[in-house]
């Protein structure tokens, strides 16, 4: 059996959408362990003078829970 987590992750990227969700996939890996999965939650962009500055993406990544050592017998 095994159980997941989600977690909200917010990234930013002065490149491009899709460069913002794979730095927060990236991000989200080296904190937490099993990511399995991500979703695109929503989009945003910063804009001054006309000119866009920043890509911004709300992440749902989901990852696997570590099995528990409760009630397994030694």
């Amino acid at each position: 059996m095994s159980v997941a987590k989600v977690i909200e992750v917010i990234s930013k990227s002065k490149i491009s959408f899709e460069d913002a969700i794979k730095q927060g996939v990236s991000r989200a890996s080296e904190t937490v362990n099993e990511v399995t999965g991500a979703w695109v939650k929503d989009q945003s962009l910063e804009v001054s003078n006309g000119k866009i500055t920043s890509y911004n993406v709300l992440l749902k990544i989901t990852f696997v829970l570590k099995a528990s050592s409760k009630g397994k017998s030694k």
